[in-house]
């Protein structure tokens, strides 16, 4: 009587593995829950509406609900940490910012390992800075205000959204690069940043292209570069920085979908797959464009490369500006 218990318990136990095994490896199974994707931001922001509208269109395609989870705070930290514990099924999702790749060499620890506990899907987006600077400032080009900065050390500073953003960064890059004499001048937020920009107290910023388009264009800033490979669609007339001809200065906000580390790969590639239609479709990239980005959906593999670059190099800057955390 005991054998043939232990008979059906060993049954039971290899049909529910195989029936787990069908739900997780099997993309044309998948999903078969709904799924969390944790934003690890607060409401509102850039990666915050990029995750609900890819959730809302994943949800359709899908069959089965994609519904956000906001874990803001810490820069990202405390929502990366909480993706990275969760089950490699496919049923958490991770959208994030560039802040994956700056806090681990920004922050002395970090919740979680970027290598070791994702894996990528895709890089959906991107969006370079921009370096403006006031109309008082003679400069028209960035190597004019390169010739500017040098002739008067000790008068410039940059202002940019905080530190450790990316547009803190491409200043430091900008600034190490050329052996600049600037000094960064950090504020809570974009918006900030280029009021004082604007008002004439820090006469030049890196800043996010959205905010400052519109500005550009009423003449309230001059833009002198994007730190983009292309021009930007929000500001087509205006150079990438190799094309005002400083190179190496390419910096941008990354909007990054991740899966735990273990997720089977058929369903890595079957959610690369519908992202990639689904940023390819007209109304998503004019929301995209509107919110400054550019629709990109690389390959998992692809995706992974860039993530390890972009992680090496901010390692790099960090050390070098000796970057601290707030």
């Amino acid at each position: 009587m005991k054998w043939m218990v232990r008979c059906a318990i060993a049954a039971m136990a290899l049909w529910l593995a195989d029936g787990a095994q069908a739900q997780t490896a099997q993309p044309e199974r998948y999903p078969v829950r709904p799924v969390r994707v944790i934003v690890p931001f607060a409401p509102g922001g850039v990666a915050d509406v990029m995750g609900r509208l890819l959730a809302q269109k994943l949800s359709e395609r899908l069959g089965e609900q994609f519904y956000v989870e906001n874990h803001g705070g810490a820069g990202g930290n405390i929502g990366t940490g909480i993706a990275a514990g969760t089950a490699p099924d496919g049923h958490t999702i991770l959208i994030t910012s560039s802040s994956f790749v700056v806090n681990p060499s920004l922050h002395a620890k970090v919740p979680y390992d970027p290598v070791k506990d994702f894996a990528a899907v895709t890089i959906a987006a991107a969006s370079p800075n921009v370096l403006v600077v006031h109309p008082s400032v003679a400069a028209r080009t960035v190597s004019e205000l390169v010739d500017v900065v040098r002739a008067k050390p000790h008068t410039y500073n940059f202002a940019s959204a905080g530190i450790g953003t990316t547009p803190h960064l491409s200043g430091e890059l900008f600034r190490l690069s050329l052996g600049l004499d600037l000094v960064h001048v950090p504020f809570g937020g974009a918006g900030p940043a280029l009021q004082s920009t604007v008002a004439g107290h820090t006469l030049i910023a890196f800043t996010g292209v959205p905010g400052a388009a519109a500005q550009v264009q009423a003449g309230a800033l001059r833009a002198l570069g994007v730190t983009s490979q292309q021009r930007n669609s929000a500001l087509p007339d205006v150079p990438t920085m190799a094309q005002a001809g400083v190179a190496g200065q390419e910096a941008e906000t990354l909007m990054c979908v991740l899966v735990p580390a273990g997720t089977p790969k058929p369903i890595i590639a079957r959610l690369h797959r519908e992202i990639a239609a689904i940023v390819a479709l007209p109304d998503v990239r004019q929301k995209f464009e509107n919110l400054g980005f550019d629709a990109l959906a690389g390959t998992p593999e692809e995706s992974a490369a860039r993530i390890a670059q972009e992680l090496a190099r901010w390692a790099r800057l960090i050390r070098d500006a000796n970057i601290k955390a707030e």
